[in-house]
Parts: structure tokens; C-alpha cells; sequence
């Protein structure tokens, strides 16, 4: 069975929370500013504290436009911290430079993007290997080729869909890929932005349950923006962006 991607041997995950649990992603004071935009004067965002725990489940709810993705992208070193203090798996992400953040991120971060962000020109395997392939520096080993088909087969993928480019899925099977791509690298944080905001009604239960599945497998954290309440209860705990983030106008 292959290994899932943990922090390295060398780092220690020695924050706390009141719970006495150990603390993964852990947010203090953090400032991120937007480029400025004419007539915009929320400009900057600040995050006093927010701390998710090591296995923990979270739901991040807010409407349109409150900080949801913001939060995720500085979570997984999509985005740089302007100031402040940012650890994920115990790693500095705030004082990282982007090269470093890109590593940590193919290593120990799996993102599902609303809007699939799937490779156009590629297949269904063919995407979920790219992860691999940026990671190994193009190498791709016998054991990631079983590890993609295992995927595949836990996502409900048959065989003729995965010789498939995007264009020829369905919605809900684009989201499946998107999932499996995050997940195939067995990463230690699975950051979900909206990912049932695409579905239809009768897809996006299905498609949580196969998140929260997949991440209690791996034994990943999870936390996943959405707008949608009727999935709330199926999290452990439920952040509320207009708690977590003040919008500040920039100096």
C-alpha cells in the first residue's frame, strides 16, 4: 500500500488547540492585500486566528465574495502571506518564496477548484498523473500508474471513461476527476473550493460523500468552501467567513 504524504520526519507538529488536538493549519494574524482595484475599498483581508486540527473536517461557509477562496489559497501556498504568521503541517508558509510553497503544495496539499481547472488537451488519466509528473519531474513509476487506477476505480471511473479528454464528460464525472486528482497523491490537507457550486442538486450529496469518503480513507484534513448548508452537518466542525475574516482598506 503506497504511503500518504506526511510532514516531513524532521518538522514538529506541537501546536495545540483547546481540545489538547494537534494543530495543522494554524493562522495568527495574517494579512493578505488584494491588487488594488479603482473603487474598491476592501482591499486587504485579515485573519486574526484560525486553527483547524490534524484529521478535522471543516466546512467554510460564507456568502459570495466573503474571503472563502482567499482563505483556501493562502492555506495551500496558492497565494502569499503579505504579513503575519501561516503554518501548514508545520511549515513556515508565510516566509516561504514561491518555489518553495509550489514543492510544499504538489507534496502535502490537494485542491479541488470550482471550477475543475482540468487540463483541456489531456485525458482523464492522463490529468490525474500530472500531479505526479510535476512532482517526479516527469518520472512516472509503475506503482503511480496502480495508484491512478485505484483511483479511478474508488471514483466510479470505468475503464472507456479514462482514455477520455474533459470535453467528453459529464459534469459530475469532471468533479470526480477534479477530486481524484487532488486525492491520488494521498496528501495530508485537501482544500475543496466549492465543489458541488457546479452540480445539480441530485449530484452534490453524492459528490461530498465522496470527498469526506476519500479523505477519512487517507486520513487527510478536509476543509471545504461551499454556500450550500444542507452538507453542513456531514463536517465536524463549521467556519463562518464573517467571523474569520475582517476586511480592512489598504494603507
Amino acid at each position: 500500500m503506497p504511503q500518504r504524504h506526511i510532514p516531513p520526519s524532521h518538522v514538529t507538529l506541537n501546536h495545540r488547540n483547546l481540545y489538547g488536538q494537534i494543530v495543522l493549519i494554524q493562522f495568527d494574524n495574517v494579512h493578505y492585500c488584494y491588487p488594488r482595484i479603482p473603487g474598491d475599498t476592501r482591499s486587504r483581508v485579515h485573519i486574526r486566528r484560525w486553527s483547524i486540527a490534524t484529521g478535522e473536517r471543516v466546512a467554510l461557509i460564507g456568502a459570495s465574495g466573503s474571503g472563502k477562496t482567499t482563505l483556501l489559497q493562502l492555506a495551500g501556498g496558492i497565494l502569499p502571506v503579505d504579513d503575519g504568521s501561516l503554518e501548514v503541517a508545520g511549515q513556515p508558509l508565510a516566509t516561504m518564496h514561491e518555489t518553495k510553497r509550489r514543492r510544499f503544495r504538489l507534496a502535502h496539499v490537494g485542491f479541488v477548484f470550482q471550477s475543475f481547472e482540468l487540463l483541456p488537451h489531456l485525458t482523464v488519466q492522463q490529468n490525474l498523473l500530472m500531479p505526479f509528473r510535476l512532482l517526479n519531474d516527469q518520472r512516472i513509476s509503475n506503482d503511480v500508474l496502480s495508484r491512478v487506477d485505484q483511483m479511478c476505480e474508488r471514483l466510479g471511473l470505468a475503464s472507456a471513461l479514462r482514455k477520455r479528454r474533459p470535453d467528453r464528460l459529464s459534469q459530475g464525472e469532471r468533479q470526480r476527476v477534479a477530486i481524484g486528482r487532488a486525492m491520488v497523491t494521498q496528501p495530508s490537507v485537501v482544500l475543496a473550493d466549492e465543489p458541488t457550486g457546479n452540480l445539480d442538486p441530485a449530484l452534490k450529496m453524492t459528490i461530498v460523500k465522496l470527498l469526506l469518503d476519500q479523505c477519512r480513507e487517507n486520513e487527510a484534513t478536509l476543509v471545504m468552501a461551499t454556500h450550500d448548508l444542507s452538507c453542513v452537518d456531514r463536517f465536524d466542525s463549521c467556519c463562518d467567513t464573517n467571523t474569520l475574516v475582517q476586511w480592512e482598506t489598504q494603507p
